[in-house]
């Protein structure tokens, strides 16, 4: 049962929009399956955030752990993917640094501004008040929760002091990645993906302590649950190996996002007092930006960009990277960079992440015909 307050926010129209965003993108054109959204995943970490701070205070009461606390850490999960684009993220990770280059924003910063967004166009902050928050303190802290920690060299948070620095690795860990939200996409993802998830995130919980660390207190783990640890990083690296970065689903991001941006000046987005955005333009205004989903977009502009008989076009461009001529490019690609390692420094450290393979291609009069995507896994 969730806490009314969280029944308030996911009856706005800011929330409801995550029903039409798929929680995989592209991958949802090779895995069928893979159909679940934005708006299932932020409830389950809303839940389960509610679920690790509890199990936290009940094993260790000396932390002081407040119904304040564990309501703004499940407001936190709630809310932490709020500002997810159309296709998740081929929107802020492929179409947006194509669109505007230098633009560093990414869907973390979106959600924290389409939060305040929610807030203030459903008035919720007497609402909030019933329900004993303090304002602005809770808000500030709900907000950093989604942004995530930054680090234990000062202590850049408004909404708690540095005795509860642990409930800011709840939703968002920036320490070492391990959280709730990945909690929940691994088995969720796994789940429509037909992919084994060993990892048990109860037993985690159960045996998850704060420590002090570092000068801070931490969620720390014993080490005999390394295993169960294992078993949640072999899940990770089975999701991006099979699913986030397959070949077939990163040929079909990259097919969209080209998409969007031959769309991008034809798509007009009524924003706040009136103003138009286009694609690209709708994230300076989040009154514009929540009007963008995989649905609400105007389909018809950027489906007349989209290949006839996609489908068939995916299987070709599929089939095509079979090709013995594409196979002896490649070959020679790799072959040359790893017999100049100087040459490919030179043109790494003065050149971007998405021109290297361009200017490489062009120093051995290579077709750019190679999707290549730089990961971080």
């Amino acid at each position: 049962e969730l806490h009314p307050l969280l029944v308030r926010i996911i009856d706005t129209p800011q929330f409801q929009r995550l029903r039409n965003i798929k929680q995989l993108g592209g991958a949802y054109y090779v895995y069928p399956g893979a159909s679940h959204n934005r708006f299932e995943h932020s409830i389950g970490v809303a839940y389960l955030a509610g679920e690790f701070a509890q199990a936290l205070r009940t094993r260790q009461p000396e932390l002081d752990i407040t119904d304040r606390d564990v309501l703004c850490v499940k407001i936190a999960g709630l809310c932490h993917d709020l500002g997810h684009g159309p296709f998740s993220h081929l929107f802020d990770g492929m179409f947006i640094p194509k669109a505007r280059p230098g633009e560093n924003w990414r869907h973390e910063q979106a959600s924290v501004e389409i939060f305040d967004h929610l807030v203030n166009d459903n008035n919720l902050r007497p609402v909030m008040e019933e329900h004993q928050l303090v304002l602005p303190q809770d808000l500030n802290f709900i907000k950093e929760m989604i942004g995530g920690s930054l680090g234990p060299n000062e202590w850049p948070y408004e909404g708690r002091g540095q005795d509860k620095s642990f409930l800011y690795e709840i939703v968002a860990n920036k320490r070492n990645g391990i959280d709730v939200d990945k909690f929940d996409y691994f088995a969720r993802d796994c789940h429509h993906l037909g992919i084994r998830n060993n990892f048990d995130h109860q037993r985690f919980f159960l045996f998850a302590r704060v420590c002090e660390a570092g000068g801070l207190k931490q969620i720390c783990s014993r080490d005999k649950e390394v295993h169960n640890l294992y078993d949640m990083f072999h899940a990770r690296s089975c999701l991006y190996r099979k699913a986030y970065q397959h070949p077939v689903n990163k040929i079909i991001e990259h097919m969209i996002a080209d998409a969007f941006l031959k769309a991008d000046k034809h798509i007009q987005i009524e924003g706040s007092e009136g103003n138009m955005y286009n694609l690209s333009t709708a994230i300076d205004d989040m009154e514009a930006y929540t009007k963008l989903t995989g649905q609400q977009i105007p389909l018809c502009a950027v489906s007349r960009l989209l290949p006839q008989n996609f489908s068939e076009h995916i299987i070709r461009v599929y089939l095509k990277n079979e090709d013995r001529n594409l196979a002896a490019a490649k070959r020679h690609f790799v072959q040359w960079c790893e017999t100049h390692p100087f040459q490919v420094l030179e043109v790494t450290f003065r050149s971007t992440l998405l021109n290297i393979v361009h200017v490489l291609c062009e120093a051995l009069k290579l077709e750019v015909l190679l999707v290549i995507d730089f990961i971080k896994l």
